[in-house]
């Protein structure tokens, strides 16, 4: 199991507020039509890639039940065993395990898409490179990766969420940074759409909203 600070404290963090995301977090797709259009594209061209495919950083599961409702076949995985357990009890009709983003229980080329969906946020910079060539590595090729992050510089501590404890840091990032990362692992940018923050509503948002779509390269960076 991965041992890094940042990694135990995600983990932590998420454990103490799960139930209390679950039920916040709910209907926030239903609030944001244009977050919902990206994930329709995404499942419309994964549909015609080659494989089942993996929601990391999965949550409660909302995504994945979403793609699930769209065609495909979709399994959800995160660091968190209580929001697990929570998207197992939400969605019994769907597959989730417990694992780390830096080490996925897939073998190689097996999933024909991959949905990040603001779970990239917790891990630090050093280890983005790592991560991407992971995602790769587990895509056949023509496979599909989405990713969804806030835009910005710096990072963001929080010490509560949902009055609970917790200690996570927020990384927010530039695109075109993102973008070149994936690029250098072999995820090939296809393209890229930057929302306007919702500032009012249920789900407030301090920063622009990013989301990136790549695909699998047919040959690998060094070539």
């Amino acid at each position: 199991m991965d041992d890094h600070d940042f990694v135990r404290r995600t983990r932590w963090s998420y454990d103490a507020a799960a139930d209390t995301y679950t039920e916040w977090i709910r209907g926030e797709l239903a609030a944001k039509p244009l977050d919902r259009a990206v994930l329709d594209g995404f499942a419309e061209l994964a549909r015609n890639a080659d494989g089942p495919v993996l929601d990391v950083g999965c949550g409660p599961g909302r995504v994945t039940a979403y793609l699930a409702e769209h065609g495909l076949a979709v399994s959800g995985t995160d660091l968190s065993p209580g929001m697990i357990a929570a998207a197992r009890r939400s969605h019994p009709e769907l597959r989730f395990t417990e694992g780390s983003m830096r080490a996925l229980d897939h073998g190689d080329g097996e999933l024909g898409g991959l949905v990040a969906w603001y779970s990239i946020i917790h891990v630090p910079d050093e280890h983005l490179p790592e991560v991407f060539t992971e995602f790769r590595r587990v895509l056949a090729p023509g496979g599909y990766v989405q990713l969804a992050f806030q835009v910005g510089d710096g990072i963001k501590h929080r010490t509560e969420a949902g009055g609970h404890e917790v200690s996570l840091d927020f990384h927010r990032r530039r695109p075109e940074h993102v973008a070149e990362l994936l690029h250098r692992a072999g995820l090939v940018p296809r393209a890229r759409l930057l929302r306007e923050p919702d500032e009012d509503g249920d789900f407030p948002e301090e920063t622009q909203q990013a989301f990136l779509l790549a695909r699998k390269a047919s040959r690998s960076p060094e070539e």
